[in-house]
């Protein structure tokens, strides 16, 4: 069997400067692409996401349009499809991705199982195609979509390692109470080497 990397959401609007960005983003871009530059042979596959959302729409109530953002289920528009805040972060080196991953068009998104390829690929299929059964996470931001995408990995039955130096979070509190669910749900916590 193999093993994937998941590379969550390193884009322009989740990094420093961005409509929703978060402190260590841009620092996590370079290092996940020094990691990359290390390590990308050890993987069958690497997959990338990014959210991919509806420019003429609320994306099923994820954008916050009639009244203020509360940060948890509304959000201030961000990451719009083809925009340059939707755009990979410019430290990230994503010639080693083997699949691009699009979520959130049209709808919220916060798993990198809730995407698709821009031929319409799932990523369950495509993890049971190339025999994956290990996943080591990285990306933005810790306590969303970093949390949906591993407890999703584990939900069909992968095995995970979140790479906590190569992760960044909207919040250190909320961030730490993610990683400790991740770690009481089966995930293992390392450091990138």
């Amino acid at each position: 069997m193999g093993k994937a990397l998941f590379i969550i959401d390193v884009q322009n609007d989740f990094t420093e400067g961005g409509a929703l960005g978060v402190e260590g983003g841009a620092a996590v871009a370079a290092g996940i692409s020094g990691y990359l530059a290390a390590h990308s042979g050890e993987y069958a596959a690497i997959f990338a996401s990014r959210d991919w959302h509806d420019a003429d729409n609320d994306n099923g109530g994820h954008f916050a349009t009639d009244a203020a953002p509360d940060f948890v289920h509304t959000w201030p528009r961000h990451c719009v499809a083809g925009t340059t805040g939707a755009d990979y972060h410019p430290a990230l080196d994503t010639s080693a991705v083997t699949f691009h991953i699009r979520k959130g068009q049209g709808v919220p998104a916060y798993s990198i199982f809730e995407g698709r390829t821009e031929a319409g690929s799932s990523v369950h299929n495509l993890l049971d195609e190339h025999g994956i059964d290990q996943i080591d996470v990285v990306g933005i931001a810790t306590d969303y979509c970093v949390r949906a995408s591993a407890l999703d990995a584990l939900g069909h039955g992968q095995r995970v390692r979140v790479i906590t130096d190569l992760v960044a979070g909207v919040a250190p509190e909320s961030s730490e109470t993610a990683l400790a669910e991740l770690a009481h749900a089966g995930a293992e916590l390392i450091v990138s080497r």
